[in-house]
Formats: structure tokens, sequence, C-alpha cells
């Protein structure tokens, strides 16, 4: 836990100093949900919640992208939606979408059947040290920079991350960034062996 806040902390003073760089190299998207899968199963599945990932057919098979980070905001949307999710399911939905200049973007939708917020809640979700639930802090844990460091990187990376939640009817979080589709051919990790 203390290590999780030392990296949250180093990642916000990156972020602030402006000293973060993004690392873009071809990513399989599919096998990068996979590896997310099997880190969420087991607490999806201590909590008895169902836990379904899903990518549309349209969505390119490798893209540009920075793994480490896109990895690591999706690994925090789950890891919230069931951390604040008593009963149902989480589900994340990838897919591709048109953007608002009309530019092709991803688009990771993650749904629960968790507490939800209300309006006022929502309003203040991206602040600093800020919880879905501040009443149940201790009990769900976190340092509440999470959503904040989360919405920076999206940022950075060009896109952004938007929430829509109602108390009692759980929470939709979506997380988009531009689609840079990469020629499978140029994929490193297709044609490691032949070099």
């Amino acid at each position: 836990h203390l290590l999780a806040i030392l990296n949250d902390i180093l990642d916000m003073s990156q972020l602030e100093s402006g000293r973060m760089t993004l690392m873009p190299a071809p990513v399989d998207l599919r096998a990068m949900l996979r590896d997310v899968e099997s880190l969420m199963r087991p607490q999806a599945n201590a909590k008895h919640l169902a836990l379904h990932l899903d990518t549309d057919p349209a969505v390119p098979e490798v893209v540009m992208a920075d793994p480490t980070r896109v990895k690591q905001v999706v690994f925090n949307l789950l890891s919230n939606a069931i951390k604040f999710s008593d009963r149902g399911a989480v589900v994340l939905d990838l897919r591709q979408r048109e953007g608002p200049n009309g530019a092709p973007e991803l688009e990771f939708v993650v749904s629960d059947t968790g507490i939800g917020m209300d309006e006022a809640t929502l309003a203040s979700l991206f602040n600093r040290f800020m919880q879905g639930d501040s009443s149940s802090s201790r009990r769900h844990g976190g340092t509440g920079l999470g959503l904040e460091i989360s919405r920076n990187l999206a940022r950075l990376m060009g896109g952004d991350i938007t929430a829509r939640s109602k108390p009692g009817e759980g929470s939709t979080f979506s997380f988009r960034l531009p689609l840079q589709a990469v020629q499978e051919a140029a994929a490193p990790a297709r044609n490691a062996g032949a070099e």
C-alpha cells in the first residue's frame, strides 16, 4: 500500500512539473486487456462480482500508444469499479468511435453496479484526494489520487476521462484517446523472432 502511495505521489509530481514523457509503441490491445483481466479477476472473484471485458471487432489489432500508461489508466478504472461494487458486475467495453473533430478515437468504457455517486460528488471526483464515497474511504482504502492521475494521463495522451453516475445505480467511466493504428507487419511483438 505504501508503495502504491509513493508511486501516485511520484506520478503527480512528474505530471505537474511537465517531466512525464510518453513512450509510444505498437500495442496489441487485446493482449493488453487479457493481461489486465488476469490481474483484476482475483479481486472480482473475491467479491463474487462478474467481470466482463469485450472488444469491438472494429477496433484495430495493434495501435500506437504508451502501453504502460494506457494499462495504468484502465487498471485504475477497473480497480475502482471493483472496489466500490459489492454485487453484480463490472464491464469493460473497448470500442472505436468518432471524436469531436471527426478523427477516430479508442474508447474504454468501464461500467459497474456499485454504490454510485450524486452530482456533487461527480463534480469534484477528479480533484486531489477525493474519493467516490468519503465516508467509506477507510473501508475501501486508496489515496484519492488515482482518478486525478488517470485523467491527467489521458489528457497527456490527447484524450480525456468522463464519468456519469447515480446513487445506488452504479457508475460509468469513459476513457478516450486518439486512435493511431499500426500496420500489423510493423508491430515488433509479431516480428520479434525474425531478427
